[in-house]
């Protein structure tokens, strides 16, 4: 089979980081150009513009979208429009309602549209999942907590309104929650804490139940020195499952039980692959809308200024 033709938007840190490594080896992909109004790739066609590289690199078959999420509609939009598939970076949109429009135009096209959430496929998660369907989950405690200047440097899209602040690592904790949990939770109540002179929250702290009063906590932080913080714990009557490190390492009562090698991106890429092939898309909103669902019902408290 041929490989798929694939165009990357948006050439920065988390397209040199992942997604270009990604690619390269992975031979169900053939990069073959780029736009982004700053960065280039060695070896390809490099444009400014999506418009642009539509325009004159027809042989496009896909398009992998790692602009901020306030710029990501249009371009899926175009992409789309174009007879294009569309990968979305998480978190795919700046609004539910605008990926629920996007999946209405994919459907329409017959493509594939891939809403990417890569903490679900960090090592441990299928064992986590597995592990608490077998079992009975009395309470989860969820700490994600991070260095926003180690991680996020300089990148002033991340405090704008759409950017999500400290949600943006958030909701990778949300995306592995909504999965590995049997049954969907809903947020009762959260505090966001907001620097005075930003418009997105620093901090969040947010509690969450199901149907069957499920006693869920999260802690998100993007104050944290030191360890760096990605944490989920679960007591169950068959132990305490501590998901670490991202998820990563899953352990039970203190026994490390999996641990494999990081490939979040590649298996990314892996099941764009698939589902492009089959002719279908793979859009969960859940992570998204718990977002969503925080900044409707939490509560603000702001604090001091904060700078890079």
């Amino acid at each position: 089979m041929s490989p798929i033709h694939l165009a990357i938007v948006g050439v920065g840190k988390i397209a040199r980081d992942q997604h270009l490594p990604s690619i390269a080896k992975n031979p169900d992909f053939k990069l073959v150009a780029a736009a982004s109004r700053h960065g280039t790739v060695d070896g390809i066609d490099n444009f400014k513009s999506i418009d642009e590289m539509l325009d004159k690199v027809p042989a496009i078959q896909a398009v992998s979208l790692c602009m901020p999420p306030q710029n990501r509609y249009e371009a899926a939009h175009t992409a789309l429009s174009a007879g294009k598939h569309v990968f979305m970076e998480k978190p795919p949109g700046a609004t539910l309602s605008e990926v629920a429009d996007l999946q209405a135009l994919a459907d329409a096209k017959g493509l594939s549209l891939f809403a990417s959430w890569h903490s679900r496929y960090a090592p441990a998660v299928e064992a986590a999942k597995a592990f608490l369907d077998s079992t009975v989950i009395r309470s989860m405690k969820v700490v994600w907590k991070e260095d926003v200047r180690h991680w996020h440097p300089n990148q002033d899209w991340i405090w704008q309104a759409g950017g999500l602040g400290v949600f943006d690592p958030g909701i990778n904790a949300l995306s592995i929650v909504t999965h590995i949990l049997p049954r969907p939770v809903f947020i009762t109540k959260a505090t966001l804490e907001f620097p005075e002179n930003r418009d997105a929250p620093i901090a969040a702290a947010i509690t969450f139940t199901d149907a069957h009063g499920l006693d869920l906590s999260a802690e998100f932080d993007w104050r944290q020195t030191g360890k760096q913080s990605w944490d989920i714990v679960a007591a169950t009557d068959d132990g305490e499952m501590v998901l670490s490190e991202g998820g990563a390492k899953l352990s039970i009562d203190g026994v490390l039980k999996h641990e494999e090698p990081e490939q979040e991106y590649p298996m990314l890429y892996k099941r764009f692959a698939e589902i492009v092939h089959a002719g279908r898309s793979d859009v969960d909103l859940a992570p998204l809308r718990h977002v969503a669902d925080a900044f409707m019902l939490g509560r603000r408290k702001f604090v001091d200024a904060f700078y890079d």
